[in-house]
């Protein structure tokens, strides 16, 4: 198969590694800068170009980065048009970057998630933190990424002045309880199709609530209970995405999902477990990776 990951830098780990996994089961693999591409949106017959090269491909992997959802997306839809088999589809990847309406979709699906509050005018400040349960209360930037734009707020009076300060710069803020007994552990489960298939643990370092390994937290392998399995593929089910990096957290009435990530990084999970994540991707798109499956097509 002729495929394409689609990625800005083909020197980042997940790049490197998905080329390698491709050509070591026999397909021409090549790394496409999307932010260089354009598209012929206008014809019957639509086409996407990078230069002057009319790009074809049987299948794609795109690794979009989170400050170019719009454009990224708008090319991994381009490719649906013209019938190019997504592993994960556009509407689905502008879901999942969209914290709000994930974490809607999650709750109407009935997905265990932490007590979230959502308010615009800063008159309603008390009446959010009451609502998620009073301080210590997490407050998160919505488009903050990697934990960057997350703050934990110990006292009530802290809160108010993060989500003050916060909506001054008129900027879009969730307001989340703190799962106190998860420790400053998360659970990263990679989804592909309908398995978990590598489970690693991320522990803050001392002091730091945050799990993130990009902020010096560690990862570890975790074996996962069958709710924590059934929570994250039902997750990844909601969003629509055949691969994904969702993110839970232990909380005493069981797992709740803090996110879930449309180009989860092949780094950590890889490393801490030992398995061979990026083949199974390769794999999975070999079975089901067929010209028009697309689904939308193209049309959210």
């Amino acid at each position: 198969m002729k495929i394409a990951i689609l990625s800005r830098n083909s020197k980042l780990y997940s790049t490197r590694r998905l080329v390698e996994a491709g050509r070591e089961r026999g397909h021409e693999i090549r790394v496409i800068d999307y932010l260089r591409c354009h598209m012929n949106i206008a014809t019957h017959r639509p086409r996407i170009y990078l230069g002057d090269e009319s790009l074809h491909f049987d299948a794609v992997i795109p690794r979009i980065g989170a400050s170019h959802t719009f454009f990224g997306a708008a090319v991994v839809r381009q490719f649906e048009m013209m019938g190019v088999y997504c592993v994960n589809e556009s509407v689905a990847i502008t879901r999942s970057r969209d914290k709000l309406r994930s974490l809607q979709l999650l709750a109407r699906k009935g997905i265990g998630l932490p007590v979230t509050g959502f308010a615009h005018d800063t008159k309603a400040t008390d009446h959010l933190i009451k609502m998620v349960g009073g301080a210590p209360l997490v407050i998160k930037l919505l488009e903050g990424t990697q934990g960057v734009g997350v703050v934990l707020a110990e006292t009530n009076g802290a809160a108010e002045s993060v989500i003050e300060a916060f909506r001054g710069l008129d900027a879009n803020i969730l307001a989340q309880e703190f799962i106190k007994e998860a420790g400053g552990a998360d659970i990263r489960c990679f989804v592909i199709g309908d398995k978990v298939v590598a489970a690693m643990k991320r522990q803050g370092k001392d002091g730091e609530f945050r799990s993130n390994i990009h902020r010096g937290g560690s990862a570890s392998v975790i074996k996962i209970t069958p709710e924590e399995r059934s929570t994250a593929t039902r997750a990844a089910q909601v969003m629509g995405l055949n691969v994904a990096g969702v993110d839970l957290l232990r909380a005493n009435h069981g797992p709740v999902v803090m996110e879930v990530n449309s180009s989860p990084g092949l780094e950590g999970i890889e490393s801490a477990t030992e398995k061979n994540v990026a083949g199974s991707i390769i794999e999975f798109i070999e079975k089901n990776g067929k010209e028009g499956k697309t689904k939308t097509r193209g049309t959210g």
